[in-house]
């Protein structure tokens, strides 16, 4: 891409927290950055025609393609930054530090260990947890170490307690004053492991220690303990998310770098498939037709970024035009800037699917995005303009990637088509008359006791209930008849929603 064609990409970057991947014209990674909000970030390059700095200058106009991975807070995207930067020795990320040494993170060798940072990584005995790329950042980071694990951070050497009154940090439960054996060196060593844990990106590990604690102090009857420990591991969950979105990165195995660069060779995808949309079509004999998109980011599943489309303007079974609506609905969401756009586009299906789907992207004029269809049957996947399908091993990680993508949207297509068709039975007939709202089909059900008793009103005796009136009270008659008998043994089923409707009364 040119430098215009890049800032019209970028425009729809989210304005949300990640690290950002750019690339030159051959595809190697120049540049790996993180950032609060991507979209304002890396629009900030193109923001200026001349940097002061000559290094910016040259990474500017060498830059062809950029991609984003999303994370859930700025913590997790300096993580997912340091490992980045760490797999793939980005040119312009090591110029940038100049002759400078990475910062670490060091648990010290002592009796109560204490956390330092420091930019020398010594044989000494000591946990070395980095390196990371900014050290500002890292302080951050040992800020919310400090608010929820907190470790001693005073110098003085304990070689065993001394009696006297503890620090003001103790008082507001900022270390475990170990100085003043207010705690034993066993119990500051599940301190340290806890720590530990959280700072390699082992969430759920120290998250289920944490919950084990927690019931054995709420056995206990230690309920202030037991609180603490609840809110602890709260906080770590929102703080240590990467161990669900970013796995850790074990050196010579496989992991989802490798085999999003596999599945990039082997649809021969522009870029890397960082992010990869789903979708599927779910319904009861064409009625109660729900669309979906699930998202997979790094590999695995976001579902606080799936959506789902109750489709509109297909009428009976017709998948491959419920296809075509809920794509478009979807991307023209993000042509306006409300989602991010993926890398590439997954539909559950053969290639009929796929033409559907096509045609949607091309409607919204969107010719840059990769598409293909996985077929159930033979697990066969197939592209655009290519006549046979791309048949994958199957224990080819790559294709058991599309199928985790593809059963997941099958899967919330499922639960959000029968979430919606319950609804719909929970709705009494009542309520589909014009004016007739929850609150005043509950106070008629209420009144008369069923729809039934209502549809064999008077008109004159369901005008006169407050807030009627004759010209609803028509239209609701007309409404309850107009089907017959075939209506009477629909309201046979609207029992439950009649007495849902007297409990909101």
């Amino acid at each position: 891409m040119n430098k215009d064609e890049l800032i019209k990409f970028v425009k729809g970057f989210p304005d949300k927290p990640g690290v950002y991947l750019m690339r030159d014209g051959h595809g190697e990674i120049i540049y790996i950055g993180k950032a609060k909000s991507l979209k304002k970030r890396v629009s900030s390059y193109f923001r200026h025609s001349n940097f002061a700095s000559p290094r910016l200058r040259k990474l500017v106009a060498t830059i062809r393609d950029i991609s984003t991975m999303r994370t859930e807070s700025e913590i997790e995207a300096l993580i997912l930054e340091n490992r980045l930067i760490k797999l793939y020795q980005p040119f312009f990320n090591v110029d940038l530090k100049m002759n400078e040494r990475y910062a670490y993170i060091k648990i010290t060798v002592e009796k109560y260990p204490r956390i330092v940072v420091t930019r020398i990584k010594l044989d000494d005995g000591a946990v070395y947890i980095g390196p990371y790329v900014r050290v500002q950042e890292v302080r951050a980071l040992l800020r919310l170490v400090e608010r929820y694990l907190p470790l001693r951070s005073c110098k003085s050497e304990l070689a065993r307690p001394v009696n006297g009154r503890p620090c003001m940090k103790y008082s507001l439960g900022r270390c475990l004053a170990p100085c003043c054996g207010l705690c034993s060196e066993h119990e500051y060593r599940d301190r340290v492991a806890d720590v530990v844990l959280l700072l390699q990106g082992q969430g759920a590990e120290l998250i289920e220690r944490l919950r084990r604690r927690m019931d054995r102090a709420a056995r206990e009857m230690r309920f202030e303990e037991a609180a603490h420990l609840r809110d602890t591991i709260r906080a770590i969950w929102r703080v240590s998310r990467q161990q669900h979105t970013m796995p850790d990165i074990p050196s010579g195995q496989d992991n989802f770098f490798e085999v999003l660069n596999a599945m990039q060779k082997a649809f021969e995808l522009p870029i890397l498939p960082w992010r990869i949309d789903g979708f599927d079509i779910s319904h009861s004999a064409g009625e109660y037709t729900i669309g979906v998109a699930v998202v997979f980011e790094q590999g695995y599943p976001n579902p606080s970024l799936y959506r789902k489309f109750n489709i509109k303007t297909v009428e009976g079974i017709d998948d491959f035009r419920s296809m075509r609506e809920t794509l478009t609905r979807r991307y023209s969401r993000c042509l306006e800037g409300q989602e991010p756009l993926p890398q590439l586009i997954l539909i559950d299906g053969g290639p009929v699917q796929l033409d559907f789907a096509m045609q949607a992207l091309d409607g919204l004029g969107i010719h840059n995005i990769p598409i293909i269809s996985l077929a159930k049957e033979f697990e066969e996947v197939y592209l655009p303009n290519r006549k046979e399908p791309i048949r994958l091993d199957h224990t080819d990680p790559v294709l058991r990637l599309l199928q985790h993508v593809r059963d997941e949207s099958h899967r919330f297509a499922i639960t959000s088509h029968r979430t919606r068709r319950a609804q719909s039975f929970k709705r009494s007939k009542i309520e589909e008359v014009s004016g007739i709202g929850k609150a005043k089909a509950a106070m008629l059900i209420t009144k008369f006791g069923s729809v039934r008793a209502i549809r064999d009103l008077p008109a004159e005796e369901l005008a006169a209930a407050p807030g009627i009136g004759p010209a609803l009270a028509k239209r609701i008659l007309a409404k309850l008849n107009e089907d017959g008998d075939d209506n009477i043994n629909n309201m046979q089923g609207e029992e439950t929603a009649d007495a849902a409707a007297k409990e909101q009364n």
